[in-house]
């Protein structure tokens, strides 16, 4: 059994988060009521609730599958052999507790930004592997909070390379295209301001980090499970006896390579033919075409596709209580009646703050910076329009609260928690300080940098 953390400052902090948040599911079924009372409480009537919810429960469903395959994918390209000893290279590469915890930061951080699925696959197992290291070295790591650092520089793909509403408004065709146009890459994600709050935050969260590792650590090996998946990695190919046409086809390095040749034929046809931009569909095309050039065979393939999706379970279920939700929100007065209220106090100083904060509660209920920026797209660029600052400006500050949410909910806890094998409390209350940390910096950054 882990020693509980010392109560005081941060790991008090930590241990109350443990005791008080619900698991994600509880969550969401809690904010559907929230919600269910907020609705009827603006004088929306029974039916026009009703119908709101029969309107948003099943609307994210091809997201869903989109959501779905992203991390099933991810974490299949996670499980290869490559990867996993890559990871565990890097991690022998530190020398001090620092070092580790800086290291760790950055290797999450440049996953996360070259994609926000892979870094969620990737990134406990880093955490893993270089706890696993520090302590065969007698060097302190707090396993949970390691996975907390991790976990914090998931953040970092908010402007990166996968970044949901930068890349729909820079496609055309998007949805608010005859308000603001075509709004490109360079003006947002690389942005001065984009890149000024990446590394800003990066810096912060590392000597942050540096300074809030629990006295009392929780080595790995005291998580038997989590310390099974630091152990060298065998491969997930299950040995059948037998050599016949299936077994043959099975084991064939033939047959993947000729899929993924299709696949990257689609990209090419995607991005040169028909000249469309970076989309969901083409990452997770690319994450196919990855995972089956380094798996080599269709049955390693098809064993960690097996692991990955039960490890999705959450995204699989969730989505729909949170659609729902969402469904109250659009389809009922609760969400004019925010957006009103936050474009009536809104000036031009204060609207980062404002877009930040009301993105950082729709969060809460819309686990999808795509169907946040549907949901809040009109009202932020109008807002930001009608105060004289940039679109850009209320794009980026929206996505500080995008990803308030993902640090302050249980929802991607729970599957970074998944693949580590703990309970997502335990590390929990650690990732809700770094994204206060994310916010401040946030707001900071989008009310003084250029953008």
């Amino acid at each position: 059994m882990a020693p509980q953390p010392e109560n005081r400052g941060i790991e008090w902090f930590a241990g109350v988060m443990a005791r008080w948040v619900p698991d994600a599911i509880t969550a969401g079924a809690i904010l559907t009521v929230v919600t269910i009372g907020v609705a009827l409480a603006l004088g929306n009537t029974v039916t026009k609730v009703v119908d709101s919810y029969h309107q948003g429960l099943w609307m994210l469903l091809s997201f869903t599958m989109q959501m779905t395959l992203i991390l099933v994918l991810s974490m299949a390209l996670a499980a290869t052999p490559f990867l996993r000893h890559a990871i565990a290279r890097l991690a022998q590469l530190p020398k001090t507790r620092n070092q580790y915890i800086a290291l760790a930061f950055f290797a999450c951080g440049t996953t996360s930004y070259l994609y926000w699925g892979l870094g969620y696959a990737l990134n406990p197992m880093i955490a893993i592997y270089f706890a696993a290291e520090a302590e065969r070295r007698d060097i302190d790591i707090d396993f949970p909070f390691m996975l907390a650092v991790c976990s914090s520089a998931c953040a970092l793909w908010q402007y990166g390379l996968s970044s949901s509403a930068p890349l729909l408004v820079a496609t055309e065709g998007h949805f608010l295209q005859k308000t603001i146009g075509i709004v490109p890459l360079s003006t947002t994600i690389w942005s001065p301001a984009a890149m000024i709050h990446e590394v800003t935050f990066a810096t912060a969260a590392i000597l942050l980090a540096c300074r809030m590792m629990p006295k009392r650590v929780r080595p790995i090996s005291q998580y038997p499970e989590s310390t099974a998946l630091a152990h060298a990695f065998k491969g997930v190919e299950r040995e059948e006896c037998g050599v016949g046409f299936a077994q043959r086809a099975e084991r064939s390095r033939v047959v993947p390579m000729s899929i993924a040749a299709l696949m990257a034929a689609w990209l090419y046809y995607h991005f040169v033919v028909k000249g469309l931009s970076l989309d969901i569909n083409s990452l997770n095309t690319t994450l196919l075409m990855l995972g089956l050039l380094m798996h080599r065979t269709l049955k390693r393939f098809a064993a960690a596709l097996e692991l990955g999706a039960g490890r999705s379970w959450t995204v699989i279920v969730l989505y729909h209580l949170y659609a729902g939700v969402a469904g109250l929100i659009q389809f009922t007065a609760v969400g004019e009646r925010v957006a009103k209220l936050a474009a009536s106090i809104c000036t031009a100083a204060t609207f980062p703050f404002i877009t930040a904060a009301a993105g950082a509660l729709f969060a809460c209920f819309i686990p999808s910076s795509g169907g946040q920026w549907t949901v809040q797209g009109f009202v932020t660029v109008k807002t930001a329009m009608a105060v004289g600052v940039s679109v850009q400006r209320g794009i980026l500050a929206l996505g500080v609260g995008d990803h308030v949410g993902n640090m302050i909910t249980p929802f991607w806890y729970v599957v970074i928690a998944g693949i580590a094998r703990v309970n997502f409390r335990c590390f929990f209350g650690y990732g809700v300080m770094f994204g206060t940390l994310w916010f401040i910096i946030g707001v900071l950054v989008f009310t003084f940098a250029p953008c």
